[in-house]
């Protein structure tokens, strides 16, 4: 990996104050997280359409790619306009795209990272493969799990995490962040054999 390749971390969520504590949104608690860790804030980017930080993964001095973290300021179905227009932007290959969402098929808690696949019903991930052409990019996927009894998916995902699953998210945020940072500097095999659980 040379110095100029740059990454793309998307964090996949709802834009404002209402979608705010939903399971939607673990993608952008996610990116807060990275960006605190660079030390820099989110700021518009000039397409208007979404929110970035740029910088690096990884302590003064040491040797890692570049990195735009990436918040969409549309909402989920349509966010792959954006994301679009960022790799365009920033120049960077569709393998070199890291999409951080939530998975109704993995436990609260639990964390998968892989390459490819499908969409599985989420929207996010469907406008992103329709935007981009292809499915062919990384994906943290933070667990949520199945929603209780008969409630719709699409309601789950838009509802706040239970007072039991809100002292346990800041590990999971934290958890995928290193995730990301792992992925990122030493690649795909590592960081599954270390994080998915």
């Amino acid at each position: 990996m040379t110095d100029n390749d740059v990454w793309l971390v998307v964090g996949l969520g709802n834009p404002g104050p209402t979608y705010a504590t939903t399971r939607h949104n673990i993608g952008y608690l996610v990116t807060d997280e990275l960006a605190r860790r660079m030390g820099a804030p989110f700021r518009a980017h000039k397409s208007g359409r979404a929110q970035v930080v740029e910088g690096r993964l990884a302590p003064p001095g040491a040797v890692s790619p570049r990195v735009v973290l990436a918040r969409p300021r549309s909402y989920m179905n349509e966010l792959g306009g954006p994301v679009k227009a960022l790799a365009t932007f920033y120049k960077v290959p569709v393998d070199r795209i890291v999409a951080i969402h939530d998975e109704l098929d993995i436990a609260f808690g639990a964390l998968r990272v892989k390459f490819g696949g499908g969409d599985n019903g989420h929207n996010g991930l469907k406008s992103m493969r329709s935007s981009l052409g292809t499915g062919d990019f990384y994906r943290v996927r933070a667990g949520i799990g199945r929603p209780p009894g008969r409630q719709d998916p699409a309601d789950f995902v838009l509802s706040g995490y239970s007072s039991t699953e809100r002292k346990e998210l800041p590990f999971q945020v934290d958890r995928a962040a290193d995730a990301v940072e792992c992925l990122v500097d030493r690649g795909l095999e590592a960081t599954q054999q270390r994080f998915n659980s």
